[in-house]
């Protein structure tokens, strides 16, 4: 059986539209994310008394770098 993934024609790079409308979103949904980081954040801290795994601003990175890619898909 051949393996024709040894041999394959490079992926085309995926576009996400122009960058500075990216970069806008991308803010935008980051600044949402880390207002509800920081409420989410505290309440947990203030309830169980331990820390989450990931701090505010690296729960509003992960969701912005997820949700603002949706936003150009649709």
């Amino acid at each position: 059986m051949a393996d024709y993934t040894v041999n394959a024609p490079p992926r085309p790079r995926s576009e996400r539209g122009q960058r500075w409308e990216y970069r806008l979103y991308f803010s935008v949904v980051f600044a949402l994310a880390l207002v509800t980081g920081l409420l989410t954040w505290s309440w947990r801290l203030a309830s169980t008394g331990r820390l989450p795994r990931l701090g505010p601003v690296g729960r509003a990175l992960k969701d912005a770098r997820v949700i603002a890619p949706i936003i150009f898909r649709s």
